[in-house]
């Protein structure tokens, strides 16, 4: 079985990561770690802008990719095959492209639980992903319910 895993590194994405964990274990699954990183809305490109710009990008991704990392080497030492990815670009999109690119059985998500005006002005990823998906999600709740 293949798994893949949107991981937001967020504090509550902890929760996402331990319940991955259980389910990958259950079912002898391949893991792949997913971050999706997304440019500011400004960025164009790494060859333009100041230098100052491309520097704070550049920090960023490598400490998300040093996170990530992290989060793959505690799977495989638990000995869950895991691979670790960083990708740039829109968040559902990238999730649903790459599971499909990996042919993922599953999906392993998140969701924080926000209410219906910031899912109406935001968007919620996990229900972008839960609606155009053409495999199984196993949404986790990330929040605690009253």
């Amino acid at each position: 079985m293949k798994i893949m895993v949107a991981v937001d590194l967020s504090e509550s994405g902890e929760t996402v990561l331990v319940e991955a964990e259980k389910i990958a274990n259950a079912l002898s699954a391949k893991v792949w770690l997913l971050h999706v990183a997304a440019p500011d809305p400004e960025f164009v490109g790494m060859d333009v802008g100041p230098q100052t710009v491309r520097d704070n990008m550049s920090k960023k991704f490598h400490e998300e990719h040093r996170q990530i990392q992290a989060i793959a080497d505690r799977f495989r030492n638990t000995g869950i095959d895991t691979t670790a990815l960083l990708i740039q670009g829109v968040t559902v999109d990238t999730i649903l492209a790459e599971a499909t690119k990996l042919e993922a059985d599953m999906i392993v998500i998140g969701t924080h639980g926000h209410g219906a005006m910031y899912r109406l002005l935001v968007g919620s990823v996990s229900e972008g992903v839960l609606h155009k998906s053409t495999c199984p999600i196993f949404v986790i709740p990330t929040h605690e319910r009253d």
